[in-house]
């Protein structure tokens, strides 16, 4: 869908956050994965009888940012946990990553893409569906009660999609601002951001900046952009709306 609009020369007409109300909307949740209502029950039923069926956080192969945020989504959002809770797990996932890719700081991901009860107000509702599900003496207390508080405090959350939108802002301003950084390197880029490149192209083809794609492109290794689909279908139609500008220009 959103090469066509590339294709097309529209700007994309859902955000992230939109698309992910819209699956909880019109589908139906398991194990990180959305079902039509008819599916649902044959899944069930095969989980239970085989008890074969993983999670989808154990199917996340992580490599790189952007999987390592979504290994990091479904698994907080399976069990909200502090930073040593998690920390552990996730430098285990960390074997393959790829080497071009700039290796970030287990915080850094998590101040960008994730939240963290610190003990003020209430307990938010993800934290608070996870405790008193898993913990009896937790059930029924209200979100204020200091009890359900202390055990709630300190602990990392998938934030809801309804209310992510400041988040991603915050998350794209600093991947914007390393794309800036890339744009004035004159070397090859051998370690960098791979979701700052993805920021940087397409806010560059929102402005029709296609320069600044083509040459940030020339700037990373040949098989990353040729085995990313969409920096290559950025680079791709940026090569193809300078080339037509040439031509009109003659």
């Amino acid at each position: 869908m959103v090469a066509y609009y590339v294709r097309k020369g529209y700007l994309v007409p859902i955000s992230s956050q939109e698309f992910q109300i819209g699956l909880e909307k019109r589908f139906i949740p398991r194990d990180g994965m959305y079902f039509l209502p008819d599916q649902v029950p044959e899944y069930d039923k095969k989980k239970l009888v085989s008890g074969e069926i993983g999670t989808y956080v154990d199917t996340i192969f992580v490599h790189d940012e952007q999987t390592a945020i979504e290994w990091l989504r479904a698994r907080l959002k399976e069990k909200p946990q502090t930073f040593s809770d998690i920390n552990p797990q996730f430098m285990q996932q960390l074997g393959g990553w790829s080497k071009n890719e700039a290796q970030l700081d287990l915080r850094e991901l998590l101040n960008q893409n994730f939240l963290c009860y610190d003990g003020k107000g209430p307990v938010p509702e993800q934290i608070h569906a996870y405790l008193s599900t898993n913990w009896k003496e937790l059930r029924n207390l209200p979100k204020d009660d200091p009890t359900l508080v202390a055990k709630a405090r300190d602990r990392w959350y998938a934030p809801d999609p309804n209310k992510a939108g400041d988040l991603e802002k915050l998350r794209e301003k600093a991947l914007l601002k390393e794309f800036e950084e890339y744009k004035q390197v004159k070397k090859k880029l051998k370690v960098f951001r791979l979701e700052a490149v993805r920021a940087g192209f397409k806010k560059a083809w929102q402005e029709r900046d296609y320069v600044t794609i083509v040459a940030v492109a020339d700037k990373i290794p040949n098989n990353v952009l040729e085995e990313d689909p969409k920096l290559l279908m950025w680079y791709d139609q940026a090569v193809t709306r300078m080339g037509d500008r040439e031509k009109h220009s003659v």
